[in-house]
């Protein structure tokens, strides 16, 4: 008899537990009068957490909304800001009053930078937006990468050269090419004039990865680990222009598909940066991001 009582108590537990994984808990389907002592504890743990996970639903999607208020608010003034420096720019002659205008210009761009960073960032660790992995040739995005860079790449005296055959693999082509877009723009800023930048692919059995080779200042071996965190930014280039989101947004973006970012690199003779995705949709990896 106790046995007995003793399994359905446990079978009672479990189907609890199975509700509360599921998301189904509901306090009113058991009733006290016939839960045991230890299930009466169960059973506030679980409607406390799921009390709990409401409010975390509730919040993040204030913070959903908080977000849309931020970039609708902010886009108008910026580009107003930035439209007006552009006619001041044709229309002003001092050439000292023309530095000066050149200089709003540049911090209004860096402001702008800056909040779509922050909108992207609080969409990414919010769940806001969802990632769409389709498996797909990978030279087409890493040419869009490319011609993306070039601009850059030739004020700065540097070729970027694309290594990429038929290789396939399962990623969202969006979010993907902003990723190594980020990486191949951190490599031409942090490079010689006169080097070069080289974009390649190798395909291993459940991974392909997308590498970023450049002949730059490296990174020391301390602070490889560091790089990859929101807003760090390494003393040697703090005179470069930038916020130190690039590699966070890039290493969160891999991990959403199933994939990670990762670096070999020795200081003063370059990096190499690989963006591994997976080589199939994998059915039970989250995709929110």
């Amino acid at each position: 008899m106790l046995f007995k009582r003793t399994d359905r108590t446990l079978d009672r537990l479990e189907e609890m537990l199975e509700d509360a994984i599921n998301g189904d808990y509901d306090e009113g389907k058991y009733d006290e009068s016939r839960l045991s002592r230890l299930e009466v504890k169960w059973r506030r743990f679980l409607t406390a957490s799921a009390l709990s996970k409401q409010r975390i639903r509730e919040e993040q999607e204030s913070i959903k909304s908080l977000i849309s208020d931020i970039s609708h608010q902010t886009r108008t003034p910026l580009s107003n800001i930035l439209l007006y420096t552009e006619l001041l720019k044709e229309k002003e002659k001092d050439s000292q009053l023309l530095a000066l205008v050149e200089r709003i210009e540049e911090q209004s761009k860096k402001l702008d930078f800056l909040m779509q960073s922050l909108v992207k960032i609080s969409r990414l660790e919010n769940g806001v937006f969802t990632l769409y992995p389709v498996k797909q040739a990978l030279k087409p995005m890493l040419e869009a990468v490319r011609e993306q860079a070039k601009e850059a790449a030739l004020s700065r005296g540097i070729r970027i050269c694309l290594e990429a055959g038929e290789e396939q693999a399962c990623f969202d082509r969006k979010w993907t090419e902003e990723a190594v877009f980020n990486l191949v723009e951190n490599a031409v800023k942090y490079s010689p004039s006169g080097s070069g930048v080289w974009l390649s692919v190798r395909s291993f059995e459940l991974f392909t990865a997308v590498d970023v080779k450049d002949q730059g200042i490296g990174i020391r071996e301390e602070e490889q680990a560091q790089i990859f965190g929101r807003f760090y930014r390494s003393p040697e280039v703090s005179g470069e222009p930038g916020i130190g989101v690039g590699l966070y947004l890039a290493g969160k973006l891999a991990s959403y598909q199933g994939g990670y970012l990762d670096v070999r690199s020795t200081h003063g003779q370059g990096s190499t940066f690989s963006f591994f995705i997976p080589n199939e949709f994998r059915k039970n990896e989250r995709h929110d991001g």
